[in-house]
């Protein structure tokens, strides 16, 4: 009787192989081009979607945390990715994304600045805009909830004390630290960033609700108020 027999590799295209690869040997055993290339499924006429994979990781500088920060309008303009092959990029960005912030446990409890920049790195380190969150704390400096209380541009994004405060009443929060990003890298405070963590802490000591640090969050690191002693 007939049997059916499996392809050799060597036997498939050049497109195929990552997904066989994936199937014998598991997803970490492909290299960042075959995975990419997996999401783009096909190439173009005359290229592989490796091809194309291997081209748009050059185009961010062989850097996934520069792929990740990409829009969508940004992944269309390239060659080989139209609007559903980088919609499908996106979604694989995201999902890795929130995986990673779901593996810090929003129970953990902050005893450094560290920790704290552990909770929301991945919410905040490779936007392309400004985001004001905040982590809400109990008397056990745990983590209650953690929320974005505003979103902003390239430049800046406004906190309105009152909402942050609002919400800290709600949860039952007993303290907070509060958190932006810097799409620029520079992590150091401008005066507007001053001028809120004073204005902030000054409203915490009437509502007797401690805001215990303010970080500034970069590509590759984070700006501690409380650990630079201007709180």
């Amino acid at each position: 009787m007939y049997q059916e027999k499996d392809t050799p590799m060597l036997m498939l295209s050049e497109a195929d192989r990552p997904r066989e690869k994936l199937m014998a040997h598991g997803a970490r055993s492909l290299s960042e081009t075959e995975l990419l290339a997996i999401l783009i499924g096909s190439g173009t006429q005359g290229e592989s979607a490796l091809t194309v994979a291997r081209r748009l990781l050059v185009t961010t500088g062989n850097d996934l945390n520069t792929l990740a920060r990409q829009s969508p309008e940004f992944l269309c303009r390239q060659r080989g990715i139209g609007k559903a092959k980088a919609i499908l990029i996106c979604a694989a960005v995201e999902l890795g994304r929130r995986h990673q912030a779901n593996e810090v446990s929003e129970r953990a409890v902050i005893r450094s600045s560290k920790d704290a920049y552990l909770q929301l790195q991945t919410q905040l380190r490779d936007l392309n805009h400004e985001e004001f969150w905040v982590l809400f704390l109990n008397r056990a400096n745990k983590v209650l909830h953690k929320e974005m209380v505003s979103k902003g541009g390239l430049v800046g994004t406004i906190a309105d004390p009152r909402l942050i405060f609002e919400r800290a009443l709600l949860v039952k929060a007993a303290a907070i630290i509060v958190a932006h990003n810097h799409p620029s890298g520079n992590v150091e405070p401008s005066k507007p960033d001053i001028d809120i963590t004073r204005k902030l802490k000054s409203a915490g000591e009437f509502l007797d609700l401690s805001v215990l640090d303010h970080l500034i969050i970069g590509e590759a690191g984070y700006f501690s108020f409380a650990d630079e002693g201007i709180m």
